[in-house]
């Protein structure tokens, strides 16, 4: 069964217009090539799943970036501009491992007492978190990593729904393509908001999947914001923190908001 789970995602992830990908149930391989040049490479699927011992997510993840780097070096041309088009910053809880499961530590920086930046591969339906084997592999700098992930999240959107709730305004951001909270990193984006906001900007990234921007105008809204950030955060998939920042002057100050009061800074 894990197999087929198996097979499933990859077909999603590694499908493109210039592959064809083939299975050969019996000896449950996949066969990935380029139709042009019948270049390409077979997996074997029952063999990756016991390296990650039954582990689908982590399978998935190896195989997606080495089969698509393998068909990226056949094809011989785009390979580093392809690679660094696909490397983002992610947003995750400061409890978040910082080593990976092998015990290689992981690519990342502070951030705030309650979230740390990560940095990832984007594999499409997924991503890999750099860590320190990938680096040395590809020959990436620290300073280049961070460069190049903050221009690709620039190039984001930045769609926002609007609700009016007790006459405060919340923004919110959940376009689900992994870096909706890493929005927060978006220093001009902030800036412009800020400009936008009539009363006090709050930020909030309960979950990955999500970022609240706060017009807070009357102390009401500060309650309201407590309530959805903490249902936001118990509903995501990947929790961050039920924690709000207020947003002053550049910079994002951790707040506990106290029942009809206006936030105390941490």
């Amino acid at each position: 069964m894990s197999t087929m789970k198996l097979k499933k995602t990859l077909e999603e992830a590694l499908q493109k217009p210039n592959r064809t990908i083939a299975f050969d149930r019996e000896k449950e391989e996949m066969r990935v090539e380029n139709s042009e040049t019948k270049k390409g490479v077979t997996v074997a699927l029952g063999g990756i799943l016991a390296k990650f011992e039954g582990d689908v997510q982590k399978a998935a993840e190896e195989t997606i970036y080495y089969v698509n780097e393998a068909l990226l070096a056949f094809d011989g041309t785009g390979m580093t501009e392809e690679k660094e088009k696909r490397i983002f910053p992610v947003i995750r809880a400061a409890s978040f491992p910082v080593e990976a499961e092998e015990g290689i530590p992981l690519f990342w920086d502070e951030h705030t007492a309650e979230t740390r930046i990560y940095y990832a591969v984007d594999l499409g339906s997924t991503y890999r978190l750099i860590d320190e084997k990938l680096m040395t592999k590809e020959s990436w700098t620290a300073d280049q990593i961070r460069e190049t992930a903050r221009f690709n999240l620039r190039s984001l959107p930045l769609d926002m729904k609007q609700d009016t709730v007790a006459g405060n305004v919340f923004y919110f951001l959940n376009s689900n393509d992994g870096y909706d909270a890493t929005r927060i990193l978006n220093e001009r984006f902030l800036k412009e908001m800020s400009e936008k906001v009539e009363g006090d900007m709050t930020v909030s990234v309960p979950h990955g999947d999500v970022l609240i921007i706060g017009d807070i105008r009357n102390e009401t809204g500060y309650d309201v914001l407590a309530q959805m950030a903490m249902s936001f955060f118990a509903a995501g998939r990947v929790p961050i923190t039920a924690l709000s920042f207020v947003y002053e002057e550049g910079h994002l100050e951790p707040v506990f908001i106290l029942a009809k009061n206006r936030p105390s800074k941490d």
